[in-house]
């Protein structure tokens, strides 16, 4: 019989259902049935196109034997980290403590009834293995532990609280007077840089975007950005046939990835190929830019408007069946011309890569060298290579696909939209700023509602209010859309935004931005993130966009709220500089203000203004506001009869210019 989650809508929830657990949702008839029956809860938080939270599902939540154990003994809450991120927060954060290591998913925590974690792991197998104890072990000695050494556990409960209260910065920092902090991180990320294969870590290697993009904007240490970015799209952490990224590598060499595909990752990637492709011209890295929009249209659409969060690394019950081949498959669908340059150029007259039987494409001989090798033009070998390119598409696209995440987050849209929108005003290519207004006006319609956002398209589910990322990511949304194509409606609520930021989630006494919102549920912790993970942190994305928003209108409100946020933090990154790629720069960008650039005059005269600008990648603010525009008294500029630009700097603007190479 279906158990709870039945009810729900988060596909991951969905795939819980039918589980012998007697799994409830996260909320008050849990706890309140924790409290009443004084039974610790067992939290298992996971997402849908996680590859190990399957595992562990198969292995333990549908065996009737491991079933009975958390069914005697606990209650069990079953929660989609995507759409409870809050609470991600707080128990990845409680692991940390518990277990003196980084967590990830599945995320396994035991909590008093009072929500407090007093055991936490990750996954567990059904029996034991790797290190790791049986699952029904643990549960078997939690439980025990439980009855007869309550008093200790509630005491190691109360420490992790006290400790968890630690973690946020403390009041009454002070902003560096100069730019050592920046000084300081480059250096570290130049020591820690992998110089043959890119990337500042060891396997896994995550694309860790927020620092890339970071790294971009300093031309001293930019190249080790470009490289990465180049070895990324090379490899196999790319999808060579399809487009897009997956989530991280399992390697060195970006050769193997977990195979999920995150709407996140790619909307900040797309951003970060964008602007490397501005700086260079690399053909490279605007095939790169080109593949995720690609995948996003063709694979990521919802019917509702926005796009969905993620595929499965997972099909057909193996993880990269979809995406790895076989050579005789690969040999039977081309040519023997394709196959000509096709097998070398992906790897596949290589010994496999992938589980010592199948292949997954990576560039294994780029086209050049390639060509040069086997004594043909360039463009031959690289039409042969996109003629086997499709037919591997079609190939693969007979299989059974990986599963959809068909959620429609309001904070991962809203990275994709920024990454639309810039790598459409860069690369010049209007219909992917267009797709960026579809989905604006599609989150404006369903996920703004009375002033308040939602952090997701409700569909029949309950109504989640947004958390600091929503917020913070569609603000520095809004602002780069508005730069690719300006609307006032836009800048109206990027302003209702920015107030809301300040009004509902700013801490008033110490400065910075907690995650949930002051009426949001009261949980055991209210954290105040401010290092960068896969996605950037809230506080770096509001701190960063508060001030140009703040710049654009001149509205001391948002600048005054932008620097107590790294007043907050600066002790924090003054520890580690390279934890913090967002708040460092958001710092830089406060002791060197962008300028602003105001183009005004008709409509049909900006493109050259614009080409002219698109080489110039920066921090720069542009704006391009067609007359008759009703625009607040900030940009007011005087309308025109042909396009005249004002360059802005603080409160100062240079004499009005009146052609592009004048502006350039």
């Amino acid at each position: 019989m279906p158990n709870r989650l039945a009810a729900e809508t988060s596909p991951y929830l969905l795939q819980h259902a039918d589980n012998p657990v007697d799994w409830y949702p996260w909320g008050e008839a849990a706890l309140a049935r924790a409290r009443r029956e004084d039974k610790p809860i067992l939290l298992s938080i996971g997402y849908s196109a996680c590859h190990w939270c399957h595992v562990m599902a198969h292995e333990c939540f549908e065996d009737p034997d491991v079933a009975a154990l958390m069914n005697r003994h606990f209650v069990n809450i079953k929660v989609d980290r995507e759409e409870r991120p809050d609470l991600d927060h707080i128990y990845q954060a409680a692991h940390q403590l518990l277990a003196g290591r980084g967590g990830g998913w599945p995320l396994t925590v035991f909590l008093t009834p009072q929500q407090t974690p007093f055991f936490a792991g990750t996954y567990f197998p059904r029996t034991p293995r790797h290190g790791l104890p049986a699952f029904a072990q643990v549960l078997e000695s939690v439980a025990r532990a439980w009855a007869e050494r309550r008093a200790d556990l509630s005491a190691h409960g109360d420490a992790v609280r006290a400790a968890l209260a630690e973690i946020d910065p403390a009041a009454g920092g002070t902003l560096p007077a100069d730019d050592g902090l920046v000084a300081a991180a480059l250096g570290d990320w130049a020591r820690a840089f992998d110089a043959v294969w890119g990337g500042f870590s060891p396997a896994p290697k995550f694309p860790r975007a927020p620092e890339l993009a970071f790294l971009l904007g300093h031309e001293t240490h930019r190249e080790m950005a470009l490289f990465t970015l180049r070895k990324m799209a090379e490899g196999g952490l790319a999808d060579q046939i399809g487009g897009g990224f997956f989530r991280y590598a399992v390697d060195a060499q970006w050769a193997i990835p977990h195979f999920e595909k995150m709407l996140s990752d790619n909307g900040l990637l797309l951003a970060c190929y964008a602007d490397a492709w501005a700086y260079t011209a690399d053909p490279l890295f605007a095939r790169a830019a080109e593949g995720i929009v690609g995948w996003l249209g063709r694979e990521m659409r919802a019917p509702e408007g926005g796009f969905h969060a993620a595929l499965d690394a997972d099909s057909e019950g193996e993880e990269g069946r979809f995406y790895t081949f076989t050579r005789e498959e690969v040999v039977a669908a081309l040519t023997a011309d394709e196959a000509r340059v096709a097998l070398p150029h992906f790897g596949f007259d290589r010994p496999p890569n992938f589980e010592g039987a199948r292949w997954h494409p990576v560039v294994a001989e780029p086209v050049a060298m390639l060509a040069a090798r086997l004594g043909m033009p360039p463009e031959v070998a690289a039409a042969g290579i996109e003629a086997a390119r499709t037919k591997l598409f079609a190939l693969r696209a007979r299989r059974a696909r990986p599963a959809v995440d068909d959620k429609i987050l309001s904070a991962w849209n809203a990275l994709a939209v920024e990454g639309l929108a810039r790598a459409g005003r860069l690369l010049a290519r209007p219909e992917w700023v267009a797709e960026a207004l579809r989905v604006t006006d599609a989150l404006r319609a369903t996920v703004w509602r009375d002033g308040r956002l939602l952090a997701l398209h409700p569909k029949g589910a309950r109504c989640q209010m947004a958390t600091l990322d929503d917020h913070a990511f569609l603000l520095a949304a809004l602002i780069e859309l508005m730069q690719a194509e300006f609307r006032p409606a836009d800048l109206v609520w990027a302003q209702a935004l920015a107030d809301a930021l300040i009004d509902h989630f700013e801490d008033r006494e110490a400065g910075g931005f907690f995650f949930t919102a002051h009426d949001h549920e009261p949980l055991i912790h209210r954290p105040k993130p401010g290092y960068d993970q896969a996605t950037p942190a809230g506080n770096a994305r509001a701190v960063q966009s508060l001030l140009r928003l703040g710049r654009i209108l001149g509205e001391a409100r948002y600048l005054q709220a932008a620097e107590r946020a790294l007043a907050c933090f600066a002790g924090a990154i003054a520890t580690q500089p390279m934890a913090y790629p967002g708040l460092l720069a958001a710092l830089d960008e406060l002791r060197h203000p962008p300028r602003i650039v105001i183009l005004r005059g008709p409509a049909a005269g900006f493109a050259p203004w614009l080409a002219k600008l698109a080489t110039r990648p920066g921090r720069d603010i542009v704006l391009a506001l067609a007359n008759g525009l009703d625009l607040p008294a900030a940009l007011a500029k005087p309308e025109c009869d042909s396009v005249t630009a004002w360059v802005c700097q603080g409160e100062t603007c240079r004499p009005p210019l009146h052609s592009p190479d004048a502006l350039a």
